[in-house]
């Protein structure tokens, strides 16, 4: 039997803040097998087709938005939430790049090769570029695009680029993180170059504009000069608010009585963010786009509890594959929706942006087969049920094999040391290592490290390999029901094995020296030739195989270094 440390917080304290608010329904087996995602649903009754923006946030927690009780202020989220739909049933990926591919592209990781990890600075890698993209079908629609924000999809050729994926026009940096400010990265020390681009040329007279400022004000310039007679679909990836820590002086001091700095500088962000909203929200009124448009909002991730963020009351952050990892902060504001001022428990996906938004903008969806989308549009606009019953968390064979898993203890038809996550109906499955998994309570981050005693921490997780949780009644991961059901536990695997089965090689190539900008006048950008990317796209595994053992002790030592910075900082997944 588990065995929790709990610490100032009980059963009683959680309902009391109300935060076992979830139906508590009867338990079944699994869901029934998903419709097709190709479907066809009855198109919109819109007279034209709508415009689009969809604007994700990076590293926000689930915690971290006023109506779900934050101490953070969010009044424009809070209002746009609660005149549209808020989706409390609302699924993303881990960490950065994953999200990004499975909304560009309406696929699980598996099927792209981005299962493992994030794309690295200095690995030639990108989204496949035989995917078409979801502002390549918008342009097919007729549709002017535009790319704002963070890209993190690759950029080591040319053909990467945001601009030849399916943008008219991106403003934006292409790695992972950069400074709010100078919009430096380092990938390492010494490894550090400029991240802001305009088009495909860099932005160096952009720099010292705060990125939250530059990128909504750039939405609405691209506003102002596009008719709004004429489809847009604007994407706007907020850098915010993920590290470094940043923001104007006057966003600080509103939360000048917050007793940890990290969460204090987290929360200006966090409202910064929210203010560049508003204005994007007041540009489509004031330039006539509003009364026919759709706003998406969600966030890429889990919040980083040692940046400052927070998932409470939900289990595990950012890089994991608990609730705390995995649910996100989504909402659609729009004039169009049938059914406004409600929240739908409706089990949606990222991956299910592409087809839906696809369907919005009346485009051809019949020659892109094999989306793990759909269309959610009706459950969002009129409240009918979701076509999606299951979601494919993901099935990483390159993590860390856990310790204790075995072929045996998957029934001798998966290996639980294999790190992987699904959910079918009410059920979620994790095998392998979830990651980090302890529940951290908003209120223990001052002081931050020295309350980690006052962490729920579960004590006897580590000799473990499989998991089970009825999600709909037990939304925290407080009860582990694999051993009471080890008949659900051996179907859910077997779903495992079903995709498995479709999974293509994981594409995450070695390191490459030349991608270091000071090759690139001190800037990050494509630095492979064609013939370089032929070579590498051919033959990744005997390229990281020959890379392994020419590796020389600096290299070593910068490796050991960056691991370490990514363990104390947590900003480079």
């Amino acid at each position: 039997m588990a065995v929790y440390a709990l610490t100032g917080f009980s059963l009683v304290s959680l309902l009391s803040f109300g935060y076992l608010s979830w139906d508590w329904m009867k338990p079944s087996l699994v869901a029934d097998v998903p419709t097709d995602p190709m479907e066809k649903s009855p198109p919109p009754a819109f007279s034209r087709p709508p415009h689009i923006i969809f604007i994700l946030t990076d590293d926000q927690g689930y915690h971290d938005v006023g109506y779900h009780g934050s101490d953070i202020q969010t009044p424009t989220l809070d209002r746009l939430a609660a005149e549209g739909v808020k989706l409390e049933n609302y699924y993303i990926q881990p960490i950065c790049t994953p999200s990004r591919s499975q909304l560009i592209t309406g696929r699980y990781q598996i099927h792209t090769g981005l299962q493992h990890s994030i794309i690295r600075p200095r690995q030639p890698n990108c989204l496949p570029l035989d995917q078409v993209t979801l502002p390549q079908k918008l342009q097919e629609a007729g549709y002017s695009t535009h790319m704002v924000g963070k890209w993190h999809l690759g950029f080591y050729k040319k053909e990467c680029l945001p601009t030849r994926r399916g943008f008219d026009t991106f403003l934006g940096s292409l790695t992972g993180n950069v400074d709010y400010y100078t919009y430096d990265n380092c990938d390492g020390p010494g490894v550090c170059g400029y991240d802001l681009h305009e088009g495909e040329d860099v932005a160096w007279d952009q720099s010292g504009k705060y990125s939250t400022f530059l990128y909504a004000q750039r939405v609405s310039k691209i506003l102002a000069s596009h008719s709004p007679k004429e489809p847009i679909f604007i994407y706007v990836a907020f850098q915010a608010v993920h590290t470094p820590l940043q923001s104007p002086k006057e966003y600080i001091y509103r939360y000048r009585s917050m007793g940890n700095v990290a969460r204090r500088k987290y929360a200006a962000m966090v409202t910064c963010m929210d203010e560049a909203v508003k204005n994007i929200t007041w540009a489509l009124k004031k330039y006539g786009y509003y009364d026919n448009s759709v706003i998406v909002f969600s966030t890429d991730n889990g919040g980083q509890t040692f940046s400052g963020g927070s998932n409470w009351p939900l289990r595990g952050r950012k890089g994991t594959y608990w609730e705390g990892g995995v649910r996100g902060i989504g909402f659609v504001h729009s004039p169009l929706i049938k059914r406004k001022r409600r929240t739908s428990w409706a089990l949606v996906h990222i991956t299910d942006w592409y087809p839906t938004l696809v369907s919005l903008a009346r485009g051809n969806l019949s020659n892109v087969p094999g989306l793990d989308g759909y269309n959610v549009w009706p459950s969002i606009s009129e409240g009918k049920e979701s076509p999606r019953t299951e979601i494919l968390h993901n099935i990483d064979p390159l993590y860390n094999h856990a310790k204790y898993g075995s072929l045996e203890d998957g029934f001798g038809i998966w290996n639980t040391a294999v790190q992987a996550s699904i959910r079918v109906g009410e059920w979620k499955l994790l095998t392998g290592d979830p990651g980090y998994s302890d529940w951290i309570p908003p209120q223990t981050l001052t002081n931050f490290p020295g309350s980690w005693w006052n962490l729920e921490r579960l004590t006897d997780g580590l000799r473990k390999s499989v998991w089970l949780f009825n999600i709909t009644a037990d939304p925290y991961e407080r009860y582990d029901l694999s051993d009471q059901r080890p008949d659900v536990v051996r179907t859910l695997l077997m779903r495992l094995v079903y995709y498995n089965r479709t999974a293509i090689p994981v594409r995450y190539p070695a390191e490459n020296p030349r991608a270091h900008p000071d090759f690139n006048g001190g800037a990050w950008g494509p630095w492979a030739s064609e013939d370089d990317a032929e070579e590498w796209e051919g033959g990744r595994e005997p390229l990281k195989s020959r890379n392994k053992k020419k590796k020389c002790k600096i290299c070593k030592l910068r490796s050991f270094f960056r691991k370490l910075n990514t363990r104390l900082m947590s900003n480079r997944i």
